[in-house]
């Protein structure tokens, strides 16, 4: 389920990214950090599972300082 997951919101972030980059229409740029953030959760849940807990942990602090990032960013505008 992890991995389907990972692979889902992989696929949306690169679609996004992909999107700004050839439009260079930046309001999508959030949402593709929450699905880099999301993927990174996913990556550090999957690694946590797998006994790598120092790499488990990483993963998920630097999702939540993406998280952060993007609460800020909105706080901002």
């Amino acid at each position: 389920m992890l991995k389907f997951l990972q692979i889902i919101f992989t696929i949306t972030a690169i679609s996004l990214a992909g999107y700004v980059l050839i439009t260079e229409d930046y309001k999508f740029n959030p949402v593709t950090m929450l699905f880099w953030g999301l993927t990174l959760l996913v990556i550090g849940l999957r690694v946590f599972q797998k006994g790598h807990k120092a790499i488990g942990w990483l993963s998920i602090a630097v999702f939540i300082f993406m998280i952060f990032v993007l609460i800020k960013s909105y706080l901002l505008k």
